[in-house]
C-alpha cells in the first residue's frame, strides 16, 4: 500500500511579512484565502491547499519552493514584471531577457 496515493498534496511557504504575503497571493497570483490567523494563511491553489506559515525570521531558500504549470510563461511573466516582480537572476543556466 502506498500510504499517500490518493491525497492531495499541502504545499507550504513561510513569511516573515504576513500583510506582504498576502497582498502577493490574494491581489496578485490569485489562489482564495480560506482561512487566516496569527500563525498562518491558506490559499485554495486551484484544488491544492498552500499554507503560508507566518515566522518571526526569514531566512530565503536560494532555490525555487513552488511553481505552477502554465500555457505561456512569457506572457505570465510580463504580468507580473507589470506589478514590479521579476524573477530571479543565477549564475546558471543562461536565462534570457525575461529571466526564463
Amino acid at each position: 500500500m502506498k500510504l499517500l496515493s490518493g491525497q492531495k498534496l499541502k504545499a507550504f511557504a513561510h513569511t516573515a511579512k504576513p500583510a506582504n504575503a498576502y497582498a502577493f497571493y490574494e491581489n496578485v497570483l490569485g489562489p482564495e484565502l480560506l482561512s487566516e490567523d496569527e500563525f498562518e494563511m491558506e490559499f485554495d491553489a486551484n484544488g491544492v491547499l498552500l499554507r503560508v506559515v507566518i515566522v518571526h525570521k526569514l531566512k530565503p531558500h536560494p532555490s525555487m519552493i513552488s511553481g505552477w504549470n502554465v500555457n505561456n510563461m512569457a506572457f505570465i511573466i510580463k504580468k507580473l514584471n507589470d506589478k514590479q516582480i521579476f524573477c530571479e537572476r543565477y549564475e546558471f543556466p543562461d536565462q534570457d531577457s525575461l529571466g526564463i
